[in-house]
């Protein structure tokens, strides 16, 4: 493929992302709106304040734009990608773009009823090599970028997380009483399921989830064990899970 990269460690490099948006077009992971709208309406209003984390060049925000909502706010840390998008979409006023850093968002506290995500939580832990206990540093940086979203989100507001991670290995980043949340899981797709989390400000974890916390915490705790499930660095995992 023409944009694969030669170790996935560089979809965590802004110059891997700069150079690739200067030719590519446009990009969807884990399918289009058309394949989880269903279950986007169901928790997203179109009136609502959207914050589109991650956007990249993926067309996501302008067909959400095109049915009917009406206020997205998409960030990247990419410069070219954001100029860009800016560009290509400067007749939809519903839609804004800025530069911006996942882990420090330049936005007061409770603005947003919801904050939306597809894939950008994934490129973040492409070097992991055991889904059942990330390293130190990559659950440092998700932890950075999910307290930054739970901040800007309102009362009742919704994180919305698109990903191909399974519940049984996503949950246990998500389920931290800090983050003052609930979560909720729905899944799309025929022949391989992709995953909708719903997470809700304000809303206590589920007793079921307060326990998986709690055995995360501890796990944490236990010597590090030496599971591997991805054979080579250079193995594209992230452009193979397309629908």
């Amino acid at each position: 493929m023409e944009y694969l990269p030669d170790s996935n460690a560089r979809y965590k490099d802004v110059d891997y992302w700069n150079e690739r948006y200067r030719t590519e077009e446009s990009f969807e992971w884990f399918g289009d709106f058309t394949k989880f709208e269903h279950l986007l309406k169901q928790h997203v209003g179109i009136e609502e304040n959207i914050l589109m984390l991650g956007c990249g060049n993926s067309a996501l925000s302008y067909d959400m734009c095109q049915a009917g909502y009406s206020s997205i706010t998409n960030v990247d840390y990419s410069s070219v990608c954001v100029e860009s998008m800016a560009e290509k979409h400067k007749d939809c006023a519903q839609l804004s773009w800025l530069c911006m850093d996942a882990r420090r968002l330049a936005f007061p506290d409770g603005v947003f009823d919801v904050v939306l995500e597809k894939g950008t939580l994934d490129a973040m832990l492409v070097e992991e090599t055991d889904p059942w206990k990330i390293s130190e540093n990559a659950a440092r940086l998700l932890h950075q970028v999910l307290l930054e979203v739970s901040r800007v989100l309102k009362p009742g507001g919704r994180f919305v997380s698109v990903t191909f991670a399974q519940p049984h290995f996503r949950k246990r980043l998500y389920a931290r009483e800090e983050y003052d949340w609930s979560i909720k899981h729905y899944h799309y797709g025929s022949n391989f399921h992709y995953f909708l989390y719903v997470l809700t400000k304000g809303e206590e974890l589920s007793p079921e989830d307060a326990a998986l916390e709690r055995r995360f915490a501890e796990e944490a705790k236990a010597p590090p064990t030496y599971v591997r499930f991805q054979e080579a660095d250079s193995e594209d995992f992230l452009n193979n899970i397309r629908l």
